[in-house]
């Protein structure tokens, strides 16, 4: 049976009910009732990159109903081109997290040997960071790996929008539930998912997000206030973006 947008919201009772404080939706099925503009925004406001979880699983009922969010974004001629590889199996999950620890470790081990002494400390630190953050993205239960049909119609216009649109949804949707996620790209790479994964080559990857309770909600950043990013009518007269403190 389809899921109407509605009954996902409802269902996830984010516009029929309210976001509870760092954690999940509290549900009130009122079917019928106006959109609560309020609750539902909230979900926009409290999605975070998460880059640490517990292992409790995922119900499959949610992660059904987080995909079905994902499928209803804006589509290039209602093509759909899209593809979301789930992965759930520890063998996979483990295979993907060593593959990724090996070749970041490499990466930075031919950094440090072609670099003058003073830079190897630099080096060294950025490699524990990293390595940190790597192992971090491994410790969730449930991976979609977010795919476009290379082959579709509209494939190109797909790669470059619809399928990080739907890799939006889907990430929101995992927030309406109360899990966290990320929008990964290098931090695991495509050659990495498409190796261990067998992933064929008409597919290609958007990126693979972990979902997840967090393991504890990350301390929220500062954002842009609003009236820095909007102009009304023209561009003229209206500033530059001032930089912001690089927050990886």
């Amino acid at each position: 049976m389809d899921i109407t947008r509605r009954d996902f919201f409802c269902g996830a009772g984010v516009v029929c009910g309210t976001i509870a404080e760092g954690g999940s939706v509290g549900v009130v099925d009122l079917p019928g009732t106006p959109i609560d503009p309020e609750a539902f925004l909230a979900v926009f406001a409290k999605r975070q990159t998460v880059r640490r979880y517990k292992p409790d699983p995922v119900p499959g009922e949610h992660i059904r109903k987080i995909l079905d969010a994902a499928r209803r974004g804006p589509t290039c001629m209602n093509q759909q081109p899209w593809v979301f590889l789930v992965i759930q199996d520890k063998a996979k999950i483990e295979a993907m997290k060593k593959r990724s620890l090996d070749s970041l470790s490499k990466r930075f081990d031919e950094a440090a040997a072609k670099s003058k002494d003073a830079k190897r400390d630099e080096i060294e630190r950025r490699k524990a960071g990293a390595l940190r953050f790597t192992e971090g993205y491994f410790t969730a239960p449930v991976y979609v790996v977010v795919l476009v049909d290379s082959e579709s119609q509209c494939s190109g216009y797909a790669l470059k929008h619809d399928g990080p649109i739907a890799a939006a949804c889907l990430m929101l949707a995992a927030r309406a539930f109360g899990y966290g996620s990320a929008y990964l790209t290098d931090g695991i790479s495509e050659e990495v998912t498409r190796e261990v994964l067998a992933i064929p080559v008409r597919y290609v990857r958007i990126c693979i997000t972990p979902i997840g309770i967090p393991d504890g909600w990350p301390t929220p950043v500062s954002k842009r206030e609003l009236e820095e990013m909007v102009a009304y009518e023209t561009l003229e007269g209206h500033p530059a973006l001032a930089p912001v403190p690089y927050n990886p």
